[in-house]
């Protein structure tokens, strides 16, 4: 089937796939779920005992953790559960095991897809991301923060674990609005049902152990994919006047091509692209629309190696319209200035 060029054809011709099926998001719940609280279980049982190995099924246990928040994810955008009030109390629930506020989350990722590749709308929900000008024309300690916040170790390591950890404890950026205190506020008590009853069972150093690590792996896991959702070679951005919904969605979002074991994990998030046109498309019915329509799979597409080189993208190149590396930056400027 040819992919129509026109927005509001392909938006259409996407429509037929949008509907969920309530069993299979049912099955999706529970061979993520169970998994996930058997290996949580086996970590605090082992640790608490002082069999340290037992830390390791943590990782498996983030690579479900990562799984459940897609399926949050799905709900934020209303394509799970036909229900609304389905989709918000599942979103709600997964969120206290994701340290994720959902209604407070829900509205900044719709923020991020009403704004994504614009760059003049850089808000809420996205990477911060500068362009070379601005980066040049910021003060030295400015700069010295951005090429800080921007280090791997910082972006994939100590960043998501203070923002899932820490700062979803509040609405930031929406804190003058009374639904994302109680979304936060929610969550915070979520959490706290479910910690009390670890550190009951398994003590406190065992409960923070395991807690703690399962998060900050999923965490990181969880950063990376939406950096490469956006954060790519030959990713489209533009300002206000040249931005549409259509191009950011198609152009500005990546296809990243992984194993298939890899696709289930991450609740097949990789066909990003079509997921901005198509936000309403569970995440099951993806594979079924890139079959349909194959010129899907060359669009955006980008390689796991691809997804890690592009680390080192830092900043937009309004001239050359692209995403370039600090290094990158520093030689077009001296070219430049040597012309």
């Amino acid at each position: 089937m040819s992919l129509p060029r026109d927005p509001r054809a392909l938006r259409e011709a996407l429509a037929s796939y949008q509907q969920p099926s309530h069993g299979r998001s049912l099955f999706e719940i529970a061979v993520t779920a169970v998994p996930l609280a058997l290996l949580w279980g086996l970590a605090l049982y082992t640790v608490s005992n002082g069999w340290w190995w037992g830390v390791a099924f943590t990782v498996p246990a983030a690579a479900f953790l990562v799984r459940l928040f897609l399926i949050q994810h799905d709900c934020g955008h209303a394509s799970f559960f036909r229900s609304p009030q389905a989709n918000a109390w599942t979103g709600r629930i997964i969120g206290v095991l994701t340290a994720t506020p959902y209604d407070y989350w829900r509205r900044t990722h719709a923020i991020h897809h009403a704004t994504s590749g614009n760059l003049d709308r850089r808000t809420l929900g996205a990477v911060d991301t500068l362009t070379v000008e601005e980066y040049r024309a910021r003060p030295w300690l400015m700069r010295m923060a951005y090429r800080l916040y921007r280090h791997p170790l910082v972006m994939f390591g100590l960043g998501p674990g203070y923002m899932f950890v820490l700062q979803h404890r509040a609405p930031i950026g929406l804190m003058r609005e009374g639904r994302a205190w109680l979304s936060v506020l929610g969550n915070n008590l979520g959490l706290a049902i479910l910690v009390l009853p670890q550190i009951a069972l398994a003590g406190l150093a065992a409960t923070l152990v395991v807690h703690l690590t399962i998060v900050v792996i999923a965490a990181s896991i969880g950063v990376w994919l939406f950096y490469v959702q956006h954060q790519f070679e030959g990713a489209w951005w533009s300002r206000n006047e040249g931005w549409s919904l259509h191009e950011a969605g198609l152009r500005g979002s990546s296809h990243l091509h992984m194993p298939p074991v890899l696709r289930w994990f991450t609740a097949n998030i990789g066909a990003h692209h079509v997921h901005h046109v198509g936000s309403k498309i569970p995440f099951y019915r993806l594979p079924q629309v890139m079959e349909d329509h194959p010129a899907l799979k060359s669009m955006s597409r980008i390689t796991l190696m691809d997804g890690f080189r592009a680390v080192r993208l830092s900043l937009w190149d309004e001239a050359a319209g692209r995403l370039v590396s600090f290094r990158e930056a520093r030689r077009t400027v001296r070219v430049l200035q040597n012309a």
